[in-house]
């Protein structure tokens, strides 16, 4: 029996991401580990400085 895997919802969750590196310089918009974790870092950013 083949292994299955849920490609589909993998696919959606690392196109959600890279939608979200839309605009950004370099591997940024486009490599998957590299864009996760310029958005996971702009969202903290993001977080933090809407309470100062």
């Amino acid at each position: 029996m083949p292994r299955s895997v849920n490609s589909v919802a993998s696919r959606q969750r690392r196109k959600k991401i890279l939608k979200q590196a839309k605009g950004y310089f370099g591997r940024r918009k486009n490599v998957w580990t590299v864009a996760k974790n310029a958005v996971e870092k702009g969202l903290t950013y993001a977080y933090r400085d809407r309470k100062n």
